[in-house]
């Protein structure tokens, strides 16, 4: 069953609603809840019913328009009556008429996929699934079985895949959390919410994403465009909530969608399948509302920890990744080994342990209708299974934070948050993105006690892992060696639950390859063969784009990956950064149709373009200016300092920064890729780089 999406028009639903239905001030909010999925869907059976999908015949393209199926139409009477006369003249009027139509054809197609790509052209996530489904509007979601049975299989193992991690945990270590109940450790900082008024209602409806759920009485684009005679209506269930301190039970079921982790694994195997959970739209809106006021608190009081750089505002996987790649460049410029730990867990959202996770909220000053609603956000949760058309039977949850929600990264940080006070605790460093942990011990190469610490440090993890029902995989986490020499890493070797971690020669951190040179060299190639597949993808799409929209696409899927992580790019060699050079030369000449042997530094000027190596230049430029204003992590903002000289000089008033002395080691080339020494170097020579160009500017010709 579909309903037609013509149909569905903003105003006309308004108008079906009639007015806004009469509540009382002692309405519940699942009393409210329920009268919206009920008003909801009553608008939607009126101007838009549901009728039944037609599987008879081929289904039309999606840019066949009503004008071209007249043309169609036009088109096979004039061949009727050429083939029934073979008169020369009907001829001519038909290779004129199909001439006509061809060019109606490519009109349609063009206006199409530019509608597509401009209502997706601020929402990077929404542009990749467009382009997605223009490039491969027959792909399938990869699971050849949708039946009942097969439904119901799925949802058994994914609740008794949280199950089985559960019960291997020591009962012993797991009795941790207590009564949540109890008077805090600290006193009280937040115990109540702030009600939202009517303009804060349409705000959040107008940010929030429009992701539909099955369980939507309509779908989400709908409300967004209608918002402005529903916000009255959400502000009422809002603030019932917060007021009341009860999440509305039917937001706590979520949808699961399995997908298919990689695209060569065998799709008949459950355990190669990702559960991904959707949630009611409303019930995001409601989530909404408090991590605004959730994330306010969080950095007035600074709890989290902070190298913690998952789901909070200025930070993120580059900043972290420029972090430890300094840490490590550093302790390689003094001649130090390094080993970087990457550890795995296993469904870490879906363990946490609500007793233990509402104790540390509450020990954190959490307390009062706050600590309630998030008691009741928490427990009563459930998910099922959905193919296709087939639900399975709703499972019970007594564990885990919903992925698919807005709450749940913030309250997830603040689960990990001892963790990190424990590694520091050995004299070990971390980097921590969620669920990704990252520890990073250095030593000199003549220590032999360096991997003893480490491997108590590692312990002292898995210890707390076991404590806090978070299960760690010793046979995925991976250790990097990090040194000039490869000899260096002989006896090296740290032991995490009795199982010996093999020392790699490159792995991949958030995202980025990270080899024991740190030369990049394995990333840049990686980046450089992707970006050339998209290229190739995107060359079909050419016939039918204009030249703006071109231009979006390729941002979105090319120039997006050679820009990810690029401030770690500086300094690095010619012939490696070459290779990243052809992908933007290759992306200059799709965009402005030159000839391949055509100069691509007019064509990089004309679309102000920088060149990959300026490119680098100026994030390592943004990240130092907002390192300035507070804007970055402090982690970044406390490896640069201000320039202070001895005595008064002119260059007192121009806001240079303060350049780390040489290192003993003189490698000139490790060290100048370090952001603690290129930042304020690239900071003091600003004024050169803006006000002219580099004599280097034509070195991507070569």
């Amino acid at each position: 069953m579909v309903r037609p999406r013509r149909l569905m028009d903003p105003d006309g639903f308004l108008t079906a609603l009639e007015e806004f239905p009469a509540t009382s001030a002692g309405d519940s909010a699942d009393a409210l809840v329920s009268l919206w999925n009920r008003e909801l869907t009553r608008a939607i059976d009126t101007i838009a019913p549901e009728r039944p999908l037609s599987s008879s015949g081929a289904q039309p393209s999606p840019w066949f328009t009503e004008e071209l199926a007249a043309m169609k139409r036009k088109k096979r009477g004039i061949e009727r009556v050429w083939h029934s006369k073979w008169n020369e003249s009907d001829r001519t009027r038909l290779c004129l008429f199909l001439k006509a139509y061809a060019a109606a054809i490519d009109a349609a197609k063009n206006a199409f996929f530019a509608t597509n790509i401009a209502s997706a052209k601020n929402r990077p996530a929404e542009l990749f699934r467009v382009v997605r489904g223009l490039l491969n509007p027959t792909t399938q979601d990869g699971i050849p079985d949708s039946s009942a049975a097969r439904c119901e299989a799925f949802a058994r193992f994914f609740v008794d895949k949280v199950a089985l991690i559960c019960s291997g945990f020591d009962a012993i270590l797991t009795a941790v959390s207590g009564d949540v109940t109890r008077a805090p450790s600290c006193p009280i900082l937040m115990d109540s919410f702030q009600l939202i008024e009517l303009e804060d209602a349409d705000k959040v409806l107008g940010e929030a994403r429009a992701t539909t759920c099955i369980l939507d009485p309509c779908p989400s684009w709908l409300v967004r465009e209608a918002r402005g005679g529903l916000a009255e209506w959400v502000k009422v269930v809002v603030n019932a909530s917060l007021r009341d301190s009860i999440f509305p039970a039917s937001f706590k079921l979520a949808v699961i969608k399995p997908l298919l982790k990689k695209p060569s694994l065998d799709p008949t195997q459950l355990d190669n399948y990702r559960p991904i959970s959707n949630l009611p739209f409303l019930g995001k809106v409601v989530e909404r509302v408090v991590a605004v006021q959730f994330q306010a608190f969080l950095v007035d009081a600074d709890i989290l920890d902070p190298a913690q750089s998952g789901f909070r505002p200025g930070h993120g996987t580059e900043t972290a990744l420029v972090a430890l790649v300094d840490d490590l460049r550093r302790e390689l410029d003094k001649g130090s080994v390094s080993l970087l730990v990457l550890l795995d867990l296993s469904a870490a959202f879906d363990t946490v342990d609500h007793g233990i996770l509402l104790g540390r909220l509450a020990g954190l000053g959490i307390g009062g209708t706050v600590l309630q609603w998030l008691r009741s956000f928490l427990e009563g949760r459930s998910q099922m299974v959905s193919l296709g058309d087939t639900c399975s039977a709703p499972q019970p949850l007594s564990c885990g934070v919903p992925q698919g929600s807005i709450l749940s990264p913030m309250l997830f940080n603040i689960y990990m948050k001892p963790l990190g006070e424990i590694i520091r605790s050995f004299g070990v460093r971390c980097h921590l993105y969620a669920d990704d942990v990252q520890l990073c011990h250095s030593f000199p190469p003549v220590t032999k006690e360096a991997v003893q610490v480490l491997n108590r440090c590692l312990a002292a993890v898995s210890d707390w892992m076991r404590a806090n029902k978070l299960k760690l995989n010793p046979d995925k986490t991976e250790v990097l060696l990090v040194s000039r020499k490869a000899e260096q890493g002989i006896g090296l070797q740290p032991v995490l639950d009795g199982v010996a971690l093999p020392l790699k020669t490159q792995v991949r951190s958030l995202g980025v390859i990270l080899d024991s040179s740190l030369s990049l060299e394995p990333q840049v190639s990686a980046v450089a063969g992707r970006a050339f597949t998209q290229l190739r993808l995107v060359h079909q799409l050419r016939p039918f784009l204009g030249r703006s929209d071109l231009a979006t696409v390729v941002h979105a899927l090319v120039t997006s990956r050679l820009d990810y992580c690029n401030a770690l790019y500086v300094g690095l060699p010619l012939k490696t950064a070459r290779k990243l050079q052809l992908v933007q030369r290759a992306a200059a000449r799709l965009i402005t149709g030159a000839a391949y042997r055509e100069r691509t530094t007019p064509l990089l000027s004309q679309l102000h373009w920088l060149p990959i190596c300026y490119r680098a230049q100026f994030k390592v430029l943004v990240l130092t200016y907002k390192a300035l204003n507070g804007s970055d992590p402090a982690y970044l903002s406390e490896r640069i300092s201000s320039y202070e000289p001895v005595r008064t000089l002119r260059s007192s008033r121009e806001a240079l920064l303060s350049i780390p002395p040489a290192s003993q080691a003189r490698l000139v080339g490790t060290r100048d890729r370090a952001f603690s020494v290129v930042a304020p170097r690239l900071w003091n020579s600003l004024p050169t780089i803006s006000g002219k160009p580099h004599p280097s500017w034509d070195l991507e010709e070569n």
